[in-house]
């Protein structure tokens, strides 16, 4: 597909700038692009030296109503004075508006840097600021956006990478008999609707931003319904038991300032890694005709990632196998 004729070849900056001031704000200076492919966000400042974030949705993927939700979330959770940065509202309080064709809003910048996933004082305060959104999460539901299901998302997954060009005969092959077999393995693997909750559901260290040991949340563009540990399981990266279970110590003592962590859901975070790990190809190969994706993943077309990720799926199989027995 032509660069041309992708809705966001139509983003230039221009575009950018008139549909932000078409909501009374005037822009001195150029919109700067950041590092987003799934939408298209941009930084930016107003003439009171205001800085905001500006975000584009990508056309077709959510309905106004499921972004609507998102955004109600984010001011619920505002409300209670928990560390986000909750869309910007008119006189009429609306938060998702339109101009030539694209939906945006725009959010005032929450500033600062990455965590630090080694430092224990920034893995408390992650957890405190988790368990606060849970705290308020679980106090309604979402009725548009989606509820975290393994059996249906690995299906929906499986079905966009066969449908793919991009896989040799044998990747074919070995990819279905893989993925069949962690979909049995994880067959038995799901929860009950009552255990879950309102989450952010995409909470890795690119979408938490602070200092010192202070931080926020930014981007629930992936926010649904599922367990509370959806949002905890991307911040355990220790290769060591002991690394893992101080870190899994430091943001559970953290998260509990606020609501109580089911310490029985962290048998399920190996069937959720498998989800991400087969959820994350398949939304490479669905946004592939976006100009942005070959030129940021230009491995996808070649056959080694494939070799490479069937692999990965196979140390995962074999994982889950090895736990359950």
């Amino acid at each position: 597909m032509q660069d041309s004729l992708h809705p966001f070849a139509r983003l230039e900056p221009s575009r950018v700038v008139a549909a932000v001031e078409s909501l009374g704000f005037w822009l001195p200076g150029e919109p700067f692009a950041l590092n987003s492919y799934e939408n298209r966000v941009y930084m930016l400042h107003d003439d009171e030296r205001r800085r905001w974030i500006a975000k584009f949705y990508r056309p077709g993927r959510w309905s106004n109503e499921q972004i609507q939700e998102e955004h109600d979330f984010l001011a619920e959770l505002a409300a209670a004075e928990v560390s986000v940065a909750a869309p910007w509202r008119d006189a009429q309080g609306v938060s998702l508006h339109q101009a030539e064709g694209f939906r945006f809003a725009l959010y005032p910048q929450l500033s600062g840097q990455a965590p630090e996933l080694d430092n224990p004082a920034h893995l408390f305060a992650l957890g405190e600021v988790i368990g606060a959104m849970h705290a308020v999460g679980e106090q309604g539901r979402f009725v548009e956006r989606r509820r975290l299901d393994l059996d249906e998302m690995l299906a929906e997954a499986c079905e966009a990478v066969l449908a793919s060009p991009w896989l040799e005969r044998r990747q074919r092959q070995a990819y279905t008999r893989v993925t069949d077999d962690l979909r049995r393995a994880l067959a038995d693997r799901g929860w009950s609707p009552e255990a879950s909750i309102r989450v952010h559901g995409d909470c890795h260290l690119g979408n938490i931003l602070g200092r010192d040991e202070a931080f926020g949340l930014v981007d629930f563009d992936d926010c649904l319904t599922a367990p509370a540990v959806q949002d905890i399981w991307m911040l355990l990266s220790g290769q060591e038991e002991d690394e893992w279970q101080m870190q899994l110590s430091e943001v559970i003592e953290g998260y509990e300032q606020h609501r109580e962590f089911d310490r029985g859901e962290l048998a399920l975070i190996e069937p959720l890694r498998a989800l991400r790990l087969i959820r994350h190809s398949a939304w490479l190969v669905a946004r592939w005709a976006d100009p942005a994706f070959p030129m940021a993943f230009p491995w996808l077309a070649e056959s080694r990632y494939w070799d490479e990720h069937i692999r990965q799926l196979e140390q995962q199989r074999r994982w889950l196998e090895t736990a359950s027995g």
